[in-house]
């Protein structure tokens, strides 16, 4: 900032000069005041270059800090994805799974409800067998009966 301004009091030196005439252009200067801007601007121009270097190191650093900032986002992006990849890999791969032991499990009920069926029919069907043999015996016992009373009534009739 410093240095700026001494450009500046040069300028206004320069543009205050006295043309000498027939000198081809040439100015008279304040070659006192001239030599003073030089001095201060040679005293000065360490310090300027020093905070120069220091905002350029500063850039530097903050450049390298962006820069390694943004790789590590990355980098923990690119694994977030990964994990999210290997995570949706799995549901997949359980819900495939899972599907399967349903499908199995309804199969399996499929067949035990049928075999359940089937043994229940072939115990109605015995049941059955078993009636029909049993009323049958009991139709015949019965018939039996029938006919000794009868036989029994007619052979106790009183004759006239």
């Amino acid at each position: 900032m410093k240095m700026e301004m001494l450009i500046d009091d040069l300028q206004t030196l320069v543009d205050d000069a006295f043309n000498l005439p027939f000198s081809g252009g040439k100015t008279f200067v304040n070659t006192e005041r001239l030599k003073e801007i030089i001095e201060e601007m040679r005293a000065n121009l360490p310090v300027e270059v020093k905070q120069a270097k220091t905002i350029a190191n500063q850039r530097n650093t903050i450049l390298n800090d962006s820069r390694n900032e943004a790789e590590r986002i990355i980098q923990n992006a690119e694994e977030r994805a990964k994990v999210m990849v290997q995570q949706s890999e799995i549901i997949k791969q359980a819900q495939q799974k899972a599907d399967q032991i349903l499908f199995n499990a309804n199969q399996q009920a499929a067949q035990i409800k049928g075999a359940a069926n089937k043994y229940v029919d072939d115990l109605m069907k015995k049941a059955d067998d078993d009636l029909s043999k049993h009323l049958a015996e009991l139709k015949k016992i019965r018939s039996g009966l029938q006919s000794v009373s009868q036989k029994k009534a007619n052979t106790k009739k009183p004759q006239q």
